[in-house]
């Protein structure tokens, strides 16, 4: 059982699985710091589409140490161009690096009014936060993912089209899997969690479920 000290949860997941929805759930349940670490990614590659002449690690490095949770807030991190130039620079080693220090910080030292924290991204259970309480592996087929992808990028760009999505999430799928550099992967300890056919409250109490035995609640 676990008492008197910060809740860490870990997750990850492939593209458009859901679990920055179910994290969301589980942190305000909680009261948990949530932290969405792929918008970092995001964020960074905003800045280089925003200011490709002043991007290096310099601009990079000063962006990220005053970076404020609601910077990854903007709707303009959320367009399919900033998420394949985001899977693109989260190749590179040195922003890794950058974005490592970030997210270990607030992952470890979240601000006190919260129980803990909640990360969610693609090498947090086994790289960001290896000893996490909860490790989670969220998943769901490739169709349903580009599906819930395209509803959410329709309301920003009414030109898109579900065959575009598809691919570009396959694209990124592999990408993500095969980089060399703390690449996608299920880590042994993690509990595996398909949402292909559950719907947001049904994925919650699934994991809600999980958390409060353990927790002895």
């Amino acid at each position: 059982m676990i008492k008197k000290k910060k809740l860490k949860i870990a997750i990850d997941s492939p593209a458009a699985a859901g679990a920055g929805t179910l994290a969301k759930a589980i942190s305000k349940h909680y009261n948990l710091f949530y932290l969405d670490t792929g918008k970092i990614y995001r964020f960074i590659a905003y800045l280089k589409l925003k200011h490709p002449k002043k991007f290096n690690k310099n601009f990079i490095e000063t962006k990220i140490k005053s970076l404020k949770v609601k910077d990854l807030q903007k709707n303009d991190l959320l367009t399919e161009e900033v998420s394949t130039e985001a899977s693109i620079i989260s190749k590179k080693k040195k922003i890794r690096k950058l974005v490592f220090s970030f997210q270990h910080n607030l992952a470890y030292n979240p601000p006190k009014k919260y129980n803990g924290s909640c990360l969610d991204g693609r090498d947090i259970t086994y790289n960001i936060v290896p000893d996490a309480d909860f490790k989670f592996y969220i998943t769901a087929n490739i169709k349903t993912r580009a599906l819930r992808r395209f509803k959410e990028l329709k309301k920003f760009k009414k030109n898109i089209s579900y065959e575009d999505v598809l691919k570009s999430i396959k694209k990124r799928d592999k990408r993500d899997l095969n980089r060399k550099i703390s690449p996608l992967k299920k880590t042994k300890d993690s509990l595996l969690i398909n949402t292909t056919n559950l719907n947001k409250r049904a994925c919650f109490l699934k994991i809600k479920k999980i958390i409060d035995r353990k927790l002895n609640y």
